[in-house]
């Protein structure tokens, strides 16, 4: 049975929250994560570098010197990608790299990533994800409280407060999501798993809908 420990923003334990088995204790597989992940690194490419190709540097219009005669070598014009400013030859275009993972693929590696940080104990459930004043100061005292300040931390909240907000966007190695921005590679690319209690509500009720 998953668990995980609650947390005051004191940084004191209130107990333990148990963690639903379909989201949270799901096998690994390997080979699904890294297809997802490749899939959104590559879908976060802009595909914009260009390179001229002979026929769109200047120049070219007139063979450099005859053919025969020189002691150098032939050359038909100065844009070879052989010369100095020359075209580049097989250089990159413009493409696009996108392309849709299927939906049960990506649910199922979002449930192996959230599973794989509570087997690694990296849940961390606070009963309390608000903040009185939209203050940095007042949220790096939380992670302090939590002993996570110094890593690197994913938080995850039903439903954005400005306040949070504000106070959380500025600190370092620290990214704050809604349940529906979240993505398997969010919570693999952090160490500690920050979540409120809603928003594990929340994350449930949006798998129970789906028919995870």
């Amino acid at each position: 049975m998953a668990e995980a420990v609650v947390y005051s923003k004191e940084g004191k334990e209130k107990g333990k929250e148990v963690l639903s088995e379909a989201l949270f204790n799901v096998p690994g597989n390997d080979a699904l994560v890294y297809e997802y992940v490749k899939n959104y690194l590559a879908n976060q490419r802009q595909g914009t570098s260009k390179a001229k190709t002979r026929a769109e540097v200047s120049g070219g219009t007139v063979k450099p010197w005859r053919q025969k005669g020189t002691g150098r070598a032939r050359s038909g014009d100065n844009t070879s990608p052989i010369w100095v400013r020359g075209g580049k030859a097989f250089g990159p275009k413009p493409r696009d790299y996108y392309s849709l993972l299927p939906v049960k693929k990506r649910r199922a590696a979002f449930l192996c990533a959230l599973s794989e940080k509570a087997r690694k104990g990296k849940v961390l459930v606070l009963e309390d994800l608000t903040v009185a004043t939209p203050k940095t100061k007042e949220f790096v005292g939380v992670l302090k409280n939590l002993k996570v300040d110094s890593q690197k931390n994913l938080i995850v909240v039903d439903t954005y407060s400005k306040e949070l907000f504000l106070a959380a966007r500025n600190i370092k190695n620290t990214e704050i999501k809604k349940v529906a921005q979240t993505n398997a590679y969010d919570i693999l690319n952090s160490v500690n798993l920050i979540m409120s209690k809603k928003a594990i509500d929340a994350i449930k009720s949006k798998y129970e809908k789906a028919g995870a």
